[in-house]
């Protein structure tokens, strides 16, 4: 995440206007299937990796955790969070995801949301994550999905009529640098398969308990080009589990 894109001033512009920026979670086209694979976060300390405005914070607190950090290497993002949600058991943190530490053991759940895909190499992270749960501990994220960024563009084909005729997807097996188009601005992001995000996850010692490919909700369906979402998986939503000890 180190490009830092959403510091730049018409760039965060265009993103304030997106529907998860203005109604929050529930402008979020994944989250009643985010919402659905969610631990209990009652009291427990909760990390945000690439926290953004801060929804997901302010989801966690409401639900009874003792405390939040949220870390984001945007000033504009941490400003924006701060202001919607000045809670006293948030603290927000300028870093990026890469670069932060925590104690071994000292976390209950991590929870990173549409971010990991701009982190270059996801195994150093994973293996620090898994190193900061505590057994019984929770790791949750949302990424795009590898069909999604393989190609790169991210954009659909279309015919000489402006019809959507499909959406590409290339070189899938080769993981690495892809240069996006996001809000009509280039943005640099990270393919991988997901056997890598999996099996990242399975070779230190997580569990999976829930791998979910999300459609658009029924009720956001009517919104300019949502319909055409049911024809290609966009995200991919994961929750692993550190084992209790002993088990």
């Amino acid at each position: 995440m180190k490009e830092n894109k959403y510091d730049d001033a018409r760039f965060f512009e265009k993103y304030s206007q997106m529907s998860r920026s203005r109604l929050g979670l529930r402008g979020a086209g994944e989250w009643p299937a985010l919402e659905r694979i969610l631990p209990d976060f009652s009291g427990r300390a909760v990390l945000d990796l690439g926290c953004g405005y801060g929804w997901h914070c302010r989801y966690a607190a409401d639900h009874g955790a003792a405390s939040v950090i949220g870390v984001d290497l945007s000033r504009r993002m941490l400003e924006r969070a701060r202001e919607l949600h000045p809670d006293p058991r948030i603290t927000y943190r300028q870093a990026a995801m890469e670069d932060v530490d925590f104690p071994a053991g000292s976390l209950d759940i991590v929870f990173s949301s549409l971010a990991f895909h701009y982190v270059r190499d996801f195994p150093p992270l994973a293996e620090r994550i898994c190193r900061w749960l505590r057994p019984g501990g929770d790791l949750v994220f949302s990424v795009e999905h590898p069909t999604f960024t393989a190609y790169g563009s991210q954009d659909w084909w279309y015919g000489p009529g402006g019809e959507i005729l499909h959406f590409p997807v290339d070189r899938y097996f080769t993981e690495g640098r892809r240069e996006a188009v996001f809000l009509g601005e280039p943005v640099i992001k990270y393919h991988r398969t997901l056997t890598t995000y999996l099996e990242t996850l399975l070779e230190n010692g997580l569990l999976l308990r829930h791998v979910v490919e999300p459609q658009p909700p029924r009720e956001l369906l009517d919104q300019p080009g949502m319909r055409d979402e049911l024809r290609r998986p966009m995200m991919l939503l994961v929750r692993a589990q550190k084992p209790l000890k002993g088990a």
